[in-house]
């Protein structure tokens, strides 16, 4: 279905429509009831519920650092510093796009309005700050644990944990994980000697040749703003320094042992409380704006926490019809188990490119990845980064994914030159993902 449709809302459910009639029996006149209390249940358990708060509030929490201005002054503040050179014009990109990890098309967003006005000073093409904006924000948010991209990972995870499919802790798993992200960590080091060494290849070369001959001049005027960047930075440190904080106080000082969901909870009203109370003390919102783009943030992120709903809902049915041990047991015949991880890489990637999601991917492939692992004793962080590394290889890629789209618009790029740009590019970082996949199957 998420490769006919190309819709993740329809696949998921469908999936778990048809689990739910597979369990009664082919009963037809039972599958609506069942479904709905199936859906219904999912908000039964309190883990669940807090993992749906923290990735609908950290909407909530992006909008209104976005509105309050402090990203302005950031890129003024950058703006007004001695950038001299194509590289270092593009090296401020690249780093903004890594401190700015919350959200990929925040990240997508910030990185081309940053460094557009740049782009005609130093003859940097449409194409190449497209390729910026996309590599730095889903290759660099799957990096990190303590955002929406973790809490939805978390949280899929965390399905499994308490379902009895594998054991452990579904933070240490992740965090354990991140290092074996081949996908993002090839993608960003390829960025960077691109960016090092001036080189290019294929249709992105043309496009860079086509700059160098382009007449028009560079806008040097710079913006100013009452703001401090101290609006951006504090929330930040805040929502970041209490995950650990609450880690070790719900794991009784044990931070590996602590509950990933309640940590990312309270760290997200912690820092919704420390908004509310620094931005009307400094004057930069009341709280009647407060609640009123709070609302707004929130409500943008209802269709993520969706997804997560029915993706929770599928993974119960999955562990229900025991699809896991099932596509195990076909798989342990004829496929190795040292290259699991390369196949799910694969199976990742081409979902993933067909839906323009990866969000939708990791829900979808998740609750069957981690089964097989268990049954074949796979190593789980390695087969999680498979899953997270394919997702995030096929929605770089393609040309419906959100945050390919938004890099097109913040560059001022033409849509498909951008895809077809980036595409050698994220060929090269595939194969390479693939065969480290591949290998440390084989070693680990």
């Amino acid at each position: 279905m998420a490769l006919l449709t190309r819709q993740v809302f329809i696949s998921l459910l469908s999936g778990i429509v048809i689990g739910e009639l597979i369990l009664l029996g082919g009963d037809i006149t039972q599958f609506i009831p069942t479904t709905i209390e199936r859906l219904l249940s999912q908000f039964g358990e309190g883990w669940k519920i807090k993992t749906l708060f923290f990735v609908i509030m950290v909407g909530a929490i992006i909008r209104l650092i976005s509105v309050s201005g402090a990203i302005e002054t950031f890129i003024v503040y950058v703006r007004t510093k001695r950038i001299k050179t194509k590289r270092s014009a593009l090296l401020m990109g690249y780093s903004v796009g890594i401190l700015i990890f919350l959200e990929s098309s925040i990240t997508a967003l910030v990185v081309g309005t940053l460094t557009k006005p740049l782009a005609k000073c130093y003859k940097i093409s449409n194409a190449k700050l497209a390729y910026l904006c996309d590599s730095t924000s889903s290759p660099v948010c799957s990096l990190f644990p303590f955002n929406g991209w973790g809490a939805l990972l978390l949280g899929l995870i965390g399905v499994q944990i308490a379902e009895g499919v594998i054991e452990g802790n579904s933070l240490s798993l992740l965090v354990y994980a991140m290092p074996l992200n081949f996908y993002a960590i090839v993608t960003m080091f390829l960025l960077f000697l691109v960016i090092f060494t001036g080189r290019d290849f294929s249709a992105m070369k043309r496009a860079e040749q086509m700059a160098l001959e382009d007449k028009e001049l560079c806008d040097t005027s710079i913006l100013h703003s009452g703001i401090t960047m101290k609006a951006m930075y504090y929330p930040v440190a805040v929502m970041l320094l209490s995950v650990p904080v609450f880690l070790y106080l719900s794991g009784e000082g044990n931070i590996l042992e602590g509950s990933g969901s309640s940590a990312i909870f309270y760290s997200v009203l912690l820092t919704l409380l420390f908004i509310a109370l620094y931005y009307r003390m400094k004057g930069i919102m009341s709280f009647e704006r407060y609640f009123k783009e709070m609302k707004s943030g929130a409500g943008e992120m209802v269709g993520i926490g969706t997804i997560l709903l029915l993706a929770f809902a599928l993974g119960e049915v999955t562990v229900a019809l025991k699809t896991g041990p099932y596509l195990a047991s076909l798989a342990e015949g004829m496929l190795n188990v040292s290259f699991l991880a390369a196949m799910l890489f694969m199976i990742s990637a081409l979902i993933s490119f067909s839906t323009g999601t990866s969000w939708g991917t990791f829900s979808i492939m998740i609750p069957i990845a981690l089964p097989m692992a268990a049954v074949l004793d796979a190593n789980l962080p390695l087969v999680i980064a498979a899953v997270i590394s394919g997702g995030v290889f096929g929605d770089h890629c393609s040309p419906i994914s959100d945050t390919t789209i938004i890099s097109s618009m913040a560059a001022d790029c033409d849509h498909m030159e951008h895809v077809r740009t980036q595409l050698p590019y994220a060929l090269v970082s595939g194969g390479i993902s693939l065969v480290l996949f591949a290998v440390f199957g084989v070693l680990l």
